[in-house]
């Protein structure tokens, strides 16, 4: 079970927004990632609770931010209801038309990528989500291009570390990032390094032989 720390900075400028200190771990039914994120001045300022099944839809996601909470799931597309941390007053469930949750946290990373699976470098997919922007938690919709652009082996002490590259298009803004995963870990992207783990990363089961979620199609789509 992976354990470590994220550090969180502005990717234009590199002024430090703080850490997440998080554990994740892949079990049969899919998998969960829990953080604690902290202040640049180490006080406490949200958390994240994601858990995904085994084809990388949200089956339960819970944050909390700047005295805000959420808490969503994927439900005819997804669904969230938005509300004050401490006293749940202004909740308001709301349901959009996309396949997955994001945002800042690195969770959401390794989540999307189960989510497209890309088989080999080269394929690439386009896929809607809804985002989440702390401390407010407000909620807009992004389509976003994932093309898997590399995949290493690199081995250490006998032991085998794949890691994938993606390029990411946020094609509502234009944006793009490049990410490298390992396992359910970030090893970097823009405005996350991670700065120290206490065990390696886990791999993904292989894909079960299941037929296509048909409720994909939509907005998951592979391009050729």
């Amino acid at each position: 079970m992976p354990r470590g720390t994220y550090r969180h900075h502005d990717p234009h400028d590199g002024t430090p927004l703080g850490t997440e200190r998080f554990q994740c771990a892949p079990g049969p039914t899919g998998w969960r990632y829990v953080s604690g994120v902290a202040g640049p001045d180490g006080t406490d300022s949200g958390s994240v609770d994601l858990t995904i099944d085994t084809r990388g839809r949200p089956v339960r996601l819970e944050l909390r931010a700047g005295g805000w909470q959420v808490r969503g799931a994927a439900l005819n597309g997804v669904t969230w209801v938005r509300m004050a941390a401490r006293t749940g007053e202004g909740a308001e469930e709301r349901n959009a038309p996309a396949r997955a949750f994001t945002g800042p946290s690195p969770a959401f990373l390794v989540a999307t990528a189960r989510l497209l699976r890309l088989p080999e470098p080269g394929a690439h997919a386009r896929v809607r989500l809804i985002t989440f922007a702390p401390p407010a938690l407000a909620a807009r919709t992004a389509t976003e291009r994932w093309t898997l652009t590399g995949r290493d082996v690199h081995t250490s002490d006998g032991a085998e570390l794949t890691v994938d590259t993606y390029l990411i298009d946020d094609l509502d803004t234009g944006e793009r990032r490049t990410a490298h995963l390992a396992g359910d870990v970030v090893l970097s992207a823009p405005g996350i390094e991670l700065a120290d783990l206490d065990a390696p990363p886990s791999a993904f089961p292989q894909d079960p032989a299941e037929p296509q979620d048909p409720d994909a199609a939509a907005d998951v789509m592979t391009e050729e």
